[in-house]
């Protein structure tokens, strides 16, 4: 879609206040359809509040947010919400324990992402329906955990169990926020080569994926954006905003920035 028209996420002179703290300042950002977003920067940067506007699960103190074509404020959330993936390593699924305390497999961890509930309503599910969701385990290269109990599932299968169920609903946009936390390299790994099988096999879908660290960004992405003290440093095509300078002013010391195959690797300059 041009730039013309409405972009997948669009945010126009936006702040966010809470209790007297400023989480955002005048942040101006639009993700088109189609593109693969990185946010970088360090902690309390805003990148989390940031992707809150995205999911339309915030709205901005001032500005504006259209999600969709949909500006906050004015359209039923609910509806909005069901268009829109996200995955949150800091929050766990609705009711987890309960699934792992009745021993819900993997494959009905998916199967509730259909109805966005936190238990399974099976009268819900056709085979149209388990069959997605088989299908999605597969593509998050993960089909032999269909019948696992979910509750046994290793950190690194459960976030791809996680990506999979919000890939249910068919969203537009998937909005990924740290989803590399906690996992060892070989489960990191694992998870980067499911995103960025999601772009070659989804070319409409557009993502956003929030992370730290520049080793997590996906060969895939397209643009990126880099935050620091609740402002947008720098944003636009990734192989533009992801160099030494950018990156040394956004954490703040001397970072050497390397590239191979796509993908990004950061160490800092010493002496």
């Amino acid at each position: 879609m041009s730039g013309f028209g409405p972009g997948a996420v669009e945010l126009n002179g936006v702040e966010v206040r809470v209790v007297g703290r400023t989480l955002l300042s005048g942040v101006d950002w639009r993700v088109e359809y189609g593109q693969h977003w990185v946010v970088l920067g360090p902690n309390g940067a805003g990148k989390t509040t940031l992707l809150s506007l995205a999911a339309a699960v915030r709205h901005p103190s001032s500005g504006s947010v259209t999600v969709l074509g949909q500006r906050l404020g004015r359209v039923d959330l609910r509806e909005l919400r069901r268009r829109i993936g996200l995955v949150a390593a800091s929050q766990r699924l609705v009711d987890e324990d309960l699934l792992e305390n009745e021993g819900a497999t993997a494959h009905t961890v998916v199967l509730t992402g259909h109805t966005g509930t936190s238990a399974p309503l099976w009268d819900r599910y056709g085979p149209a329906e388990h069959e997605r969701a088989h299908r999605l385990l597969a593509d998050m290269g993960c089909k032999d955990l269909a019948e696992r109990p979910f509750g046994v599932c290793s950190q690194g299968e459960r976030a791809r169990v996680r990506v999979a169920r919000a890939l249910m609903a068919e969203p537009v946009i998937l909005l990924l926020d740290e989803p590399f936390a906690g996992l060892d390299l070989p489960a990191r790994e694992d998870l980067i080569a499911s995103v960025e099988g999601l772009a070659a096999s989804r070319p409409a879908l557009t993502t956003v994926t929030v992370t730290h660290h520049l080793e997590e960004v996906p060969a895939t992405t397209t643009h990126a954006l880099l935050m620091r003290d609740t402002r947008v440093q720098a944003a636009g095509p990734a192989g533009e905003v992801l160099t030494g300078e950018n990156l040394s002013e956004c954490f703040g010391r001397p970072l050497r920035i390397d590239a191979l195959d796509g993908r990004w690797y950061a160490r800092a300059v010493r002496g």
